[in-house]
């Protein structure tokens, strides 16, 4: 194998590390009490947020003031993603992920389960990557008391 080749497979696997870690802080700031201020700074500048139930929010006003209603309903959550299945293709990339985590709603103080699969892009901006269009696709949504099976 030749010196460019293996650079260009460094590269490779530092983007994947790279994306490994947004993905990491996007989790940390969800549950910094889904932290409305810091998780612009891991998006595009008009970058997407979508999920079902939910819609899409585009750029860092659209998704700050989406975040500043995820804290006023959830006092409570423990992002896990798992799985990760990321591809790189120069600046650009995509990425599947599972979810699973325990959440507890403000109103009622209720404890749920949710999973979701999330659908990422991903934009390399001055050297860092950031999310363009975040897609969390619900899978389930169950009470901790009952579970998801009934």
């Amino acid at each position: 194998m030749d010196i460019t080749a293996l650079e260009q497979r460094i590269t490779i696997l530092e983007d994947i590390e790279g994306i490994k870690k947004l993905k990491a802080r996007y989790c940390a700031v969800c549950d910094d009490d889904h932290n409305p201020e810091k998780i612009t700074t891991l998006f595009a500048e008009d970058g997407i947020w979508e999920g079902a139930g939910v819609g899409a929010h585009q750029g860092h006003d659209a998704i700050r003031k989406l975040f500043q209603g995820f804290k006023e309903r959830i006092s409570f959550s423990q992002h896990n993603v798992m799985n990760p299945d990321i591809s790189v293709d120069g600046t650009n990339a995509r990425a599947i992920w599972y979810f699973l985590g325990p959440f507890t709603m403000r109103k009622g103080n209720r404890a749920m389960w949710l999973a979701a699969r999330y659908e990422d892009d991903y934009v390399k901006v001055n050297g860092e990557w950031k999310f363009k269009h975040l897609r969390a696709i619900g899978r389930m949504s169950a009470p901790y008391e009952t579970g998801w099976a009934k």
